[in-house]
């Protein structure tokens, strides 16, 4: 049994800054990872992609310096170690090496980041579409881009970061399918003063996109639909525009994206009050100033609390730490809240621009009701048509419809078809998703095996 002041989970920007800022008042800090090397997604193998600096940007490069810092911080750091089971209090089960511990610790900062939002499509299961996130996690762990020339699909700042790193990576480019509503903009229009504050990112923006079109063999706005064609893998892509007009193209690699959203299951299996995000269209922990969510002792850090980019993680990481070092007895009050203010005055700024990116990229209306043919869940391979037959039968929940069809149990415990379950049973039964709410989630939040469980009543070696 392992005894901390502070467990942080992830450690990516918000994870990092977080214990090294608990420990900096010399508190007790464990760190724990699925992942082999610190980072996150958005900083995904910094410590050893040097070399592909020029690739990967500035942005990127920033996250050495952070990585660098903890590792001399002196936090007790576990790589490689997955968290299945959270307990209030807290205890933490955890697996490592294929053995499971428990972890006791009087705070816990959940740092887990986002996951790409589930977006399901006809022939989305087929070998061959990926989503860009991953395609760019082989770009920052590996230096590996596809061989043959690749077609993108989707919307957001994400898709476009890729495919200038495609383009500077020496990758081809074969066309992007604008998946972002037309005239968007105009409703975006009304947050551009606010995101002037952050004028540096806007331009960064616009630069991407230019690139974007001038590297790509084909550029279409308005796309409304897409369909993955083939039978063993994908052969090609048949895609709808705003107008109407059908088209299909021949590929073997399409990379899709459509946003992303806070990674919400640890923080939901322990019960931390959620409310619906309509700009962000998903669900957000409810935290206050300094990250603590319903459940005292209990902070979310990073973009697991709202979407908000690295840069705002970072801030948010610090804020948490602070605040845990002064309940903890570490600082007192006051001087947390002024340490807190330069970090409080920059995540402002920060923020500034969500807004605008939240109202310009909003997600189309269709990826939320795919047509009743479409897998929604990947693991019992349950479909819309599934859930939208039992959807008026007695008025069910998300839990109720996990019972009814499986849909949620697999591995994956409804990362891939939570949201889409919830938008489908808002549809057919004309409710709000926050009236909906979300599959009640319960360990494991990760597969475990039974040998690890079996490990846990094994006397520790002395």
């Amino acid at each position: 049994m392992n005894r901390v002041n502070l467990l942080v989970v992830g450690s990516g920007p918000a994870g990092m800054t977080a214990a090294i800022t608990a420990r900096s008042y010399g508190l007790n800090v464990m760190v724990i990872d699925d992942q082999a090397e610190p980072g996150g997604q958005i900083w995904r193998s910094v410590e050893a992609a040097t070399r592909r600096d020029d690739i990967l940007g500035p942005s990127y490069v920033e996250g050495r310096a952070v990585a660098e810092a903890f590792r001399a911080s002196g936090v007790i750091y576990r790589p490689g170690a997955k968290l299945w089971q959270l307990e209030p209090g807290f205890r933490a089960f955890v697996s490592f090496e294929e053995q499971a511990e428990v972890i006791e610790a009087e705070a816990v900062i959940l740092a887990t980041g986002a996951q790409e939002r589930p977006a399901p499509f006809p022939g989305w299961t087929l070998p061959g579409v990926l989503t860009v996130g991953a395609a760019q996690i082989l770009l920052k762990s590996a230096g590996q881009i596809p061989a043959e020339p690749v077609w993108i699909a989707g919307s957001g700042p994400l898709p476009l970061l890729y495919a200038v790193q495609l383009i500077r990576a020496g990758g081809r480019l074969a066309g992007f399918l604008d998946t972002t509503p037309l005239g968007q903009w105009r409703s975006a229009l009304r947050y551009f003063p606010a995101a002037l504050r952050a004028s540096g990112d806007l331009l960064k923006g616009v630069e991407w996109s230019a690139a974007v079109k001038k590297g790509c063999g084909l550029f279409v706005k308005g796309v409304t639909e897409i369909e993955a064609i083939g039978k063993e893998r994908v052969e090609g892509v048949r895609y709808r525009t705003h107008k109407g007009s059908m088209a299909e193209i021949e590929t073997n690699l399409l990379l899709v994206h459509e946003g992303v959203v806070p990674h919400i299951h640890a923080a939901l299996s322990v019960d931390c009050a959620v409310a619906w995000n309509s700009a962000q269209d998903c669900f957000v922990p409810v935290v206050d100033e300094w990250g603590e969510s319903s459940q005292s002792n209990l902070y979310i850090a990073g973009d697991g609390a709202g979407i908000a980019g690295a840069k705002a993680a970072v801030l948010r990481g610090e804020l948490a730490g602070l605040r845990v070092a002064s309940k903890l007895g570490g600082l007192n009050e006051d001087d947390a809240h002024l340490a807190g203010r330069p970090a409080r005055r920059k995540l402002a700024r920060e923020l500034s621009i969500r807004p605008f990116l939240d109202a310009m990229f909003k997600p189309r209306r269709q990826i939320f009701s795919p047509a009743d043919k479409t897998i929604v869940c990947r693991c019992e391979e349950i479909t819309a048509g599934d859930v939208r037959q039992l959807a008026n039968v007695g008025r069910p929940g998300p839990s109720q419809m996990k019972t009814a069809t499986r849909a949620g149990m697999g591995p994956c415990q409804g990362r891939q078809c939570g949201y889409t379950v919830t938008r489908l049973l808002a549809d057919c039964q004309h409710r709000e998703p926050a009236d909906v709410g979300f599959f009640h989630i319960r360990p494991p939040l990760k597969p475990v095996t039974v040998g690890e469980l079996a490990s846990l009543a094994q006397p520790a070696t002395p």
